[in-house]
């Protein structure tokens, strides 16, 4: 695959894993780090298609971004991804970079992911990312939302089959109340200031919206940001709210500085 114009693509390999840094060709911030979890229910996606939004963001932020290829289900379920993302952490970690210069992001399952890594650092009382960055996060496994329902005729990406499909074959049998299934039920108090970008005409918007709503009440600072007649991850398609949506990234994290 021909690199991206203005950015440098370098693959590599940790042990088996394999990863990719995003680098902006022309002067860049070298203070901060993003991390990537593509999306793709957990049960696709690998290192070409995180490669778009690892170059928008690198493209908005100035920031190098890397990305990893988890292992997918149902071949490699629960947790196996979410020890890879460990792994990924401590990669950059063991680079020097400290958690608060480290950018966490995700889109869809990929938000799952980095939301659940936050967790297990947590878990491990060990330091939290310095923002998080989600595009129209899966939160909640039970889909429990209204937009579930409400809004399933408007999603042209997603339907609830799907949903429920990718669910059982990343943990089959499993009760997706847990917060290692459905990071909007843990306890995310210490958890850093985080964006979250969501269409709304897709049927995770409650993810979001609850997302939020959970944040804000344990005292994290956290923006909502939704697009009318947007659907899921808009942010990979060539339009103008992509490119609004880039924008108001870089706008988050400058303000936060």
């Amino acid at each position: 695959m021909s690199p991206t114009i203005g950015f440098s693509w370098e693959t590599f390999s940790l042990g088996e894993m394999p990863m990719a840094w995003v680098r902006p060709e022309r002067g860049h911030d070298r203070s901060k780090v993003i991390l990537y979890c593509h999306g793709g229910g957990y049960t696709s996606g690998n290192l070409g298609y995180a490669r778009v939004l690892a170059a928008k963001m690198a493209s908005a932020t100035g920031c190098e971004v890397l990305s990893f290829q988890y292992r997918l289900a149902p071949e490699f379920p629960y947790p196996a991804a979410l020890e890879d993302a460990l792994d990924a952490w401590n990669y950059l970690t063991h680079l020097g970079w400290g958690a608060n210069d480290i950018i966490l992001a995700g889109d869809s399952a990929g938000g799952n992911l980095a939301l659940e890594l936050a967790l297990a650092l947590k878990e491990q009382k060990r330091l939290l990312p310095g923002r998080l960055i989600l595009f129209s996060p899966w939160t909640d496994m039970t889909s429990s939302g209204d937009s579930y329902t409400q809004r399933e005729e408007l999603d042209p990406m997603l339907t609830n089959r799907y949903i429920q499909s990718v669910r059982s074959a990343y943990a089959p049998g499993a009760d997706y109340s847990r917060p290692c299934f459905s990071p909007l039920f843990g306890n995310l108090t210490g958890f850093p200031p985080t964006l979250v970008q969501v269409g709304e005409r897709e049927i995770l918007y409650s993810d979001s919206k609850g997302l939020q709503d959970v944040l804000i009440a344990v005292g994290v600072p956290c923006v909502l940001q939704s697009w009318p007649d947007m659907w899921h991850v808009f942010q990979m398609f060539p339009l103008k709210s992509s490119g609004d949506a880039m924008a108001a990234v870089e706008g988050f994290l400058h303000q936060l500085r």
